[in-house]
């Protein structure tokens, strides 16, 4: 940059990306300072090295600017392990499966281990076999990043989240039924209203012709 460039002839392009032709490093810089420029050496490979006019404090506070901006915007995948026995139940198997789902849904890769103990290491295809179960139910869901591998008395795969694959939207609440009633709804209509007020002996009586006695003075 500026006085560094050692080159005896440069191609040189002004800040707004037009071609000023070939001249002196000198003659460049000379040019630069006089619109408060800096002389960077772009393509020092090029013959003749081709060296550019800008604003190299801004141009670097800009650079900064976007890495910062890309870092921000890049998720950390993280590897997260779901380990099981050969002998695990199904049920098991289904929660251990979901939860795989859970953290491929989040971005992260998963290992996928079966720990042997004592006698069980004599039977590794059964870990493979229940590893290989999985995989199969996770098919569409998880790409198989390395397939499984005995590793002591461990075997695990590596899956990840498959390329296209949306997790699940969670579905909303259902309201609840209401189960209390307006006061509206509550009160008894003028038919049920009249219904309650005519007593069941009174009734009886008018059934059965019968007059009450009247008292007499």
């Amino acid at each position: 940059m500026n006085e560094r460039i050692r080159a005896r002839e440069i191609r040189v392009i002004d800040e707004n990306g037009e071609m000023m032709g070939v001249m002196p490093p000198i003659r460049a810089l000379d040019i630069a300072r006089d619109r408060n420029l800096d002389l960077v050496e772009v393509s020092p490979n090029a013959m003749p090295p081709v060296c550019k006019m800008m604003d190299y404090g801004r141009f670097k506070y800009e650079q900064a600017k976007k890495e910062n901006e890309a870092r921000k915007n890049q998720k950390t995948t993280t590897l997260k392990e779901i380990r099981m026995r050969p002998r695990t139940d199904d049920h098991d198997i289904e929660v251990k499966t979901r939860k795989i789902q859970e953290f491929l849904a989040e971005g992260d890769k998963v290992r996928v281990s079966v720990q042997f103990r004592g006698a069980e290491m004599r039977h590794p295809d059964i870990g493979r076999k229940l590893l290989d179960e999985i995989a199969e139910v996770l098919k569409g869901t998880a790409t198989i990043e390395r397939s499984p591998m005995m590793e002591g008395r461990m075997m695990s795969m590596i899956v990840s989240r498959a390329p296209g694959w949306e997790p699940p939207k969670k579905q909303a609440p259902v309201a609840r039924k209401r189960t209390t009633q307006s006061p509206e709804e509550a009160a008894p209509t003028e038919s049920e209203a009249s219904e309650t007020l005519e007593a069941p002996e009174v009734t009886e009586a008018i059934e059965a012709n019968e007059v009450p006695e009247t008292s007499q003075k």
